[in-house]
């Protein structure tokens, strides 16, 4: 069953419950790959990019979290996390992080790369990996790395 077909499942059952939070966010959810279809004009889309379009719903409930815990606006800061932990579900699980340092290793080792300015060539090679590598956790390593 491909990750379309269980959101599309989970939106029925809501549907059934009558619970309009998850109704919101399963709604949005296609919304949003309904969107990418158009976008990449292609009639489906692979599991792969569902599953960046859902990476791209997640950073913007995290990103939110943030902005909302600034604020002191806690209601939303759990509206958001909830959202945030529906969304995660159909996520493919991140790589350790002694994993990305193994491959950022490689990556510094195959580009040759000596110094803080030639990051952008390791985090190209880094992110070939790119659903199972998280950026902000590669982007850390590869800095650190290459600082020493």
């Amino acid at each position: 069953m491909s990750i379309l077909e269980k959101i599309k499942s989970e939106l029925k059952k809501a549907m059934k419950s009558k619970d309009k939070n998850s109704l919101l966010i399963y709604r949005g959810i296609l919304a949003a790959t309904h969107n990418k279809e158009i976008e990449l004009k292609k009639e489906r889309l692979t599991d792969d990019e569902v599953a960046a379009v859902l990476e791209s719903q997640a950073k913007q409930r995290r990103d939110s979290i943030i902005e909302f815990q600034k604020g002191g606006r806690a209601d939303l800061v759990k509206k958001e996390k909830d959202e945030l932990e529906k969304i995660s579900k159909y996520l493919p699980s991140k790589m350790p992080d002694n994993e990305v340092e193994k491959i950022v290793k490689e990556a510094i080792s195959k580009t040759g790369a000596k110094k803080i300015q030639d990051r952008g060539k390791v985090m190209a090679e880094v992110m070939k990996n790119k659903g199972q590598i998280d950026g902000a956790t590669a982007s850390r390593i590869v800095s650190q790395k290459l600082n020493k």
